[in-house]
């Protein structure tokens, strides 16, 4: 029987870089909602606050081996959600060069790597921050959770072009500022999800049919950020869908294919995830990615040993083995729904993935990597919510603004505050909302 925590604590080294993480955690990106936002003036939004800087600094000091920030928004007036987003955008006033040396300061104060992950979110923008989105093609996204959104424009020749050079200016922003890398936000039905899906890239250009065109943009963002910062050491990963789970949306197989471009394409690690808003899977009571390995158990490979429903922790760890056994350089990251340090140290020998992703566990205890490397601890605090992944995420999000503000973390482990903070949200926002939270 092997020592879990010995193997969670080993160094990783990534092929392309050279860098080392100094073990084999990964806080995985989550959205902050630390930063400045203006509803009528979109030169007042994205600056990073010293909330978020202490959020940074609390983290850094659980000794996680990479800190993947929140997404950053590339485009001031195209955001993922209402609300304080972190941006950088070259139109803006500022590039807040020196609010991003402070937070890469605080997240690498105790050795961390920090990756800053980067993001478009393309037809998946509000009507109310962007009534004319911007995507591969004027597929409109349905309403979801009662938040609507604009049909879509098809974006130009030009418009690919400069969505690249976007995400390569903040990824040189960020370099300046001393982050060790970046993550692209290929996941959960973003713009470049957008173009890697049948159902939202309708394209007859060279962005469009065959799936290498589809993942053109994604190539020519990492030849452009390469171009741009022209140092071998700066780490890029990738966040990619195992699969989207909607019809023509992209597919397990495509996914594989994709990630070995990536992998040609000198990433360092991909990150698996899955979903989009449309239909989120990153919850243990949808088991699509399991299902499809279950039933097509000829894509695994030889001597593969499934989990089962009953005692598995990753949500996509049969897909991270999957993809592991297709690539031979880039590290593989598996995120989502671990709890246990023998269930994260399990996910890691049996080969599922090199790398273990956190990312709630840790608004709830900033500190349980470093726990869990001391002995100290071997599982996650738990919760006292009903079935609803999306009031986790809420409730995270409420856990992210207390630690920003050097507060109290809430324990809804304990029933009462549950009952508490469901009562709030309950009062506080709207109806259709609600009926999303609490379904």
């Amino acid at each position: 029987m092997f020592d879990p925590v010995e193997l969670l604590r080993q160094p990783v080294t990534f092929p392309f870089s050279g860098r080392t993480a100094k073990n084999r955690f990964l806080k995985s990106a989550m959205s902050e909602r630390l930063a400045t936002f203006s509803t009528f003036d979109p030169c007042g939004r994205g600056q990073p606050t010293e909330e978020l800087v202490r959020l940074y600094e609390t983290w850094a000091k659980g000794d996680i081996g990479i800190i993947v920030t929140g997404n950053i928004q590339i485009k001031k007036d195209h955001l993922e959600a209402t609300g304080r987003n972190t941006i950088i955008d070259r139109d803006l006033p500022s590039d807040y060069l020196q609010e991003w040396t402070e937070v890469a300061r605080a997240a690498k104060s105790q050795g961390s790597l920090v990756i800053g992950q980067l993001n478009h979110p393309g037809r998946q923008v509000s009507i109310n921050i962007q009534p004319y989105p911007e995507a591969p093609s004027d597929v409109e996204q349905p309403s979801t959770g009662g938040v609507l959104f604009g049909r879509p424009t098809p974006l130009t020749k030009d418009g690919i072009k400069d969505i690249v050079d976007r995400f390569a200016y903040a990824a040189f922003i960020l370099h300046r500022a001393g982050f060790d890398g970046v993550q692209l936000h290929v996941a959960h039905g973003y713009l470049l999800s957008q173009f890697l899906a049948k159902r939202t890239n309708m394209r007859t250009d060279e962005y469009g049919g065959s799936l290498a065109n589809r993942a053109q943009i994604l190539l020519e963002i990492i030849i452009a950020i390469r171009h741009a910062i022209q140092s071998p050491s700066f780490i890029i990963s990738v966040k990619l869908n195992s699969q989207d789970s909607t019809p023509e949306g992209l597919c397990i197989e495509e996914s594989i294919m994709v990630a070995k471009l990536l992998e040609n394409a000198g990433v360092d690690f991909i990150e698996v995830s899955g979903g989009a808003y449309e239909q989120i899977i990153r919850s243990p009571r949808d088991k699509v990615t399991l299902i499809y390995f279950i039933v097509n158990r000829k894509l695994m490979p030889s001597g593969y040993k499934p989990y089962t429903v009953e005692t598995r922790e990753g949500y996509f760890v049969e897909y991270a083995e999957f993809l592991r056994s297709h690539l031979t350089l880039s590290k593989v990251v598996a995120t989502g729904g671990f709890q246990t340090s023998q269930g994260m140290a399990d996910g890691v020998s049996r080969g599922a993935a090199d790398i273990i992703g956190l990312a709630r566990p840790l608004t709830a205890e900033p500190f349980l990597v470093r726990d869990i490397l001391r002995g100290e601890k071997k599982k996650a605090k738990g919760d006292k919510f009903p079935e609803s992944p999306m009031l986790r995420f809420v409730a995270s999000a409420a856990q992210i603004a207390e630690i920003g503000n050097g507060q109290d973390i809430t324990d809804f482990d304990n029933a009462f505050h549950v009952a508490r903070f469901i009562a709030k949200m309950q009062k506080e926002i709207p109806a259709a909302i609600s009926e999303a939270l609490f379904s």
